[in-house]
């Protein structure tokens, strides 16, 4: 696949055309184009990695789904200490919407060292199906399958954290209103300068929750934990879960919004998908009244989500 054409955007406005990461790779993978290295202080450095190294939690769903007790206030604990969680799932073992860069709005703008898909994939009548690939043979039903499954699983973290909230089971799920689920595929070709690019660069999501499938040969994954940065070791078959923006607010502040990145590898191109559940442009980012007493006094946080 190429770059976006001019004007042609991701959807969710305009973005200026650059050379993909495919077509470097193809093309002249030792030389790493300008725009795509990083500022010194913003490159992945050794020096910058956690000393220790931890496991992020992991949460068995068919436990959670069961109302396993044990297992919601693990739930609870991984929320509030990590804001990430690995989440076993029986799987097969085998932000903008569109395939690009997204949102390149200046001529000198760092580029991360990936290309992407993002497609809005629930409900139906927001899909935009000009961005959906029509040559793929199998892609439209088979992502269509995807996001349900994943709209299950998401559904089952909200019931729980409904209830460790204080509040009914359906609760957080009627909070997002106009609620909508978005996938945002990543390819990463392969690096000569890891050092000098990143794949991700470091943010937090605006979403309530995202789920994300890492590819399994491969460690890309780095979340920020006590001030450095830390490895996610893909678990197989399992989702990688992280809280976002919205539920931190929704919480007021006590289950965590990480910062996370993404580095590349030398050796070989990593492929990865997240899907982000994103309330409706209307939805107030107000503390859940069961979440503020005399110890948690209300944060303030920024109504409307923007999609990374």
């Amino acid at each position: 696949m190429g770059a976006l054409q001019e004007g042609e955007g991701l959807g969710y406005g305009s973005s200026l055309p650059v050379l993909s990461g495919q077509e470097i790779e193809r093309n002249d993978p030792q030389n790493i184009p300008e725009r795509y290295i990083k500022h010194l202080e913003d490159r992945p450095k050794a020096s910058d990695l956690a000393s220790v190294s931890y496991d992020i939690p992991v949460i068995d769903l068919s436990l959670l789904a069961a109302g396993n007790e044990d297992e919601r206030t693990k739930l609870d604990v991984a929320c509030q200490e990590w804001g990430f969680f690995q989440k076993r799932y029986a799987m097969a073992a085998n932000d903008a919407e569109g395939y690009g860069q997204g949102y390149v709005v200046t001529e000198d703008q760092k580029l991360d060292w990936n290309d992407l898909l993002f497609l809005i994939t629930l409900p139906d009548k927001a899909r935009n199906v000009k961005y959906w690939p029509l040559t793929v043979p199998g892609f439209k039903e088979a992502v269509e399958e995807y996001a349900g499954v994943l709209e299950r699983v998401s559904d089952e973290i909200f019931g729980n954290l409904s209830l460790l909230m204080g509040v009914k089971r359906g609760f957080v799920k009627k909070l997002h209103g106009d609620v909508k689920q978005g996938i945002r595929m990543n390819y990463y070709p392969k690096c000569a300068r890891p050092d000098l690019v990143l794949g991700v660069s470091p943010h937090s999501d605006s979403s309530s929750i995202t789920l994300l499938v890492q590819d399994e040969a491969i460690t890309a994954l780095q979340i920020k934990h006590d001030g450095a940065w830390m490895p996610v070791e893909p678990i197989p078959n399992a989702l990688v879960i992280n809280i976002g923006d919205v539920m931190e607010a929704w919480s007021n502040g006590r289950y965590k919004s990480t910062e996370h990145r993404a580095v590349t590898n030398v050796e070989k191109p990593r492929i990865s998908a997240a899907a982000f559940v994103i309330p409706g442009n209307d939805v107030k980012l107000n503390p859940l009244e069961t979440m503020v007493d005399e110890k948690l006094q209300p944060r303030v946080f920024k109504d409307g989500v923007d999609l990374y």
